[in-house]
């Protein structure tokens, strides 16, 4: 338990730095919702007199006005610094969620790709949406009630005592069982709003992979199971919130059964002291007017806790995001413009989770303006390759160098710039095409240098029939883009990037005949001069490379020139002739 508290104060410590660059705007916020609750044992106080001194003594002409004007009065200074105070924590709240939710998105650009690999995009997209409006909850909504309902129960409190000090003492004695029921409903409240972050992943998950995948739904017919999946995930999320709402909801009841049983007795006895003449009406009637106004303030008080526990437990997920390890940058080497020199030396490399490795003992060296092509079955490494050159993962034993320089000594940053990178998964954003194509590092460029680098990828006899021309938008992932539209747009990407170093992992494998013909010649102006890595499955468009490596198991098989590859008649030869046979099955 001790080791929970301290962790709940360290939590909210650090959640309440975030609130300290406002630290002006929240203090002005207290300070109203201050005056706002200070203003509230005015009123009782008010009553003592008006039914001692308003109605026990004649009064003519406007006095009878003052009692009304004071409770205007009253009303009104509660109003305004109210609504001033809220306003003002509001503010701090949104920019404190702006401020959390900058601080996550700066660290997932960051994070290494085994991250990626080992956590669903639905639950990370969870955290960032859902997780951080709780977290507010615990570090403004809350301490808005905390503030303003304490200073309340503090003021009403010291008005009580000033009127009857023994009845006082009377409530008091309620505080120890309310304190403990408190205690253990926050525990349970934490653990449950634990389990609703995790059922609210799972929902965004579903959610993102039904419509990202419609096409694949419908011609399966896969619309049943994806609403089973739904249904499973969002009763999974209600069960917890009501397991959640039973907690949150089971301490009003059992605070206001505390609260009426000391009510109970204080109207008892305050009647007794009133028929022994102890206490006046005004007294009484200030007295149990004070103790009324205690009780909702009391609750909403009790209520706090829910959202606090909210908070703390989506506080927990959103820091530990935020304290993910970045993506490991060792390096302080600037390559500058490299030549183009890669070495691969005795490199061996497993993934997370895999029985055996993809690369195994791999040893490659790539000339200055080489083109060398990659090929083999599925699973023998040639992805893996151009994984392992931009640094997206680490390798085991051996060594990766460009220009004679260890990858893990060059800044990342330096490193990727020399690298340009065309896959089969074309990626692009929901912008216009001119933002596609000068994308990152290259959005600067002119609109004349984006219409070369889409003439060269000839992807200018399409973009000049759109409507907008290289300022369309293009929808989401290009989606209103062809296939071979969009694999265009991400050869012109590369094409403007002017990078020396080319990773080609099927370029042109989303593209029909007549474009195909179109890019292979955008690509051989493009590779020239060029150190590229081919990644091909189709061997009919690496033909003409400087030398093909056939890789098998991850080791390296084969190595020559398409002719000399053939007439060893060994594993390139074979994987030649049953694409050659595939092809003509396909044309009979």
């Amino acid at each position: 338990m001790a080791r929970d508290m301290t962790s709940s104060r360290a939590l909210y410590s650090r959640l309440l730095s975030y609130v300290r660059p406002y630290w002006r705007v929240f203090l002005a916020a207290m300070l109203c919702m201050g005056l706002s609750s200070l203003a509230e044992p005015v009123f009782p106080a008010m009553m003592k007199y008006m039914l001692d001194d308003g109605f026990a003594k004649s009064r003519g002409g406007w006095a009878w006005l003052i009692y009304p004007l004071i409770i205007l009065a009253i009303f009104l200074v509660r109003a305004i610094f109210g609504f001033l105070g809220e306003y003002a924590m509001s503010w701090v709240a949104n920019n404190v969620i702006t401020e959390l939710r900058q601080a996550m998105f700066g660290r997932i650009v960051h994070l290494p790709m085994r991250y990626y690999s080992d956590n669903l995009s639905g639950h990370l997209m969870s955290r960032v949406m859902y997780d951080v409006t709780n977290v507010t909850g615990a570090a403004t909504t809350a301490i808005t009630s905390l503030i303003r309902d304490s200073l309340s129960i503090i003021a009403l409190m010291g008005w009580l005592f000033y009127l009857n000090w023994q009845l006082t003492l009377i409530t008091l004695v309620m505080a120890p069982p309310i304190a403990v029921a408190v205690r253990f409903f926050s525990r349970r409240l934490r653990k449950v709003s634990r389990g609703m972050q995790q059922a609210m992943g799972k929902i965004t998950q579903v959610l993102q992979e039904t419509i990202e995948g419609y096409k694949v739904v419908r011609i399966f017919g896969g619309q049943a199971y994806e609403r089973e999946r739904f249904r499973q995930a969002v009763r999974e999320q209600r069960g917890l919130a009501m397991r959640a709402t039973l907690a949150s909801a089971g301490q009003s009841p059992i605070v206001h059964f505390f609260a009426a049983v000391a009510l109970a007795i204080i109207i008892g006895v305050a009647l007794r002291q009133a028929a022994d003449d102890q206490t006046t009406v005004g007294n009484f009637v200030s007295f149990i007017t004070a103790m009324l106004m205690l009780l909702p303030a009391l609750r909403r008080l009790t209520d706090v806790n829910a959202p606090i526990q909210r908070g703390l437990a989506a506080a927990e997920s959103v820091f530990a995001l935020i304290d993910e390890a970045a993506e490991e940058d060792t390096g302080s080497l600037e390559l500058g413009r490299a030549q183009g020199q890669i070495d691969f030396d005795h490199v061996t490399f497993t993934y997370p989770g895999a029985e055996r490795p993809a690369l195994n003992d791999l040893s490659l060296t790539v000339r200055p303006g080489e083109c060398v092509a990659l090929v083999g079955a599925s699973g023998s490494g040639k992805t893996t390759v151009a994984n392992l050159l931009p640094r997206f993962y680490g390798v085991e034993t051996g060594e990766i160098r460009v220009d004679g320089q260890r990858l893990s000594e060059i800044r990342l940053e330096s490193l990727r710039a020399n690298i340009a990178l065309v896959s089969q998964d074309v990626v692009l954003f929901n912008d216009t095409i001119a933002a596609n194509v000068a994308y990152g590092s290259k959005r600067g460029a002119s609109r004349e240098d984006i219409r070369a680098a889409a003439g060269a990828a000839h992807a200018l006899e399409f973009i000049d029939m759109l409507p907008d021309g290289i300022d369309t938008m293009i929808g989401e992932n290009g989606v209103k883009l062809s296939g071979g539209q969009r694999q265009r747009l991400a050869i012109a990407r590369a094409i403007l990037k002017d990078a020396p170093i080319l990773i080609l992992d099927e370029a042109t494998s989303a593209l029909d005949t007549e474009s195909e013909r179109h890019v292979q010649a955008a690509l051989d102006e493009l590779m020239r001069g060029r150190t590229t890595l081919v990644i091909a499955h189709r061997l009919s468009t690496i033909e003409n490379a400087d030398r093909i490596v056939v890789l098998h198991e991850g080791r390296l098989s084969e190595s020559g020139k398409h002719a000399e590859l053939l007439a060893l008649n060994g594993a390139y030869a074979r994987l030649h002739s049953l694409q050659v046979q595939a092809e003509k099955s396909a044309g009979a």
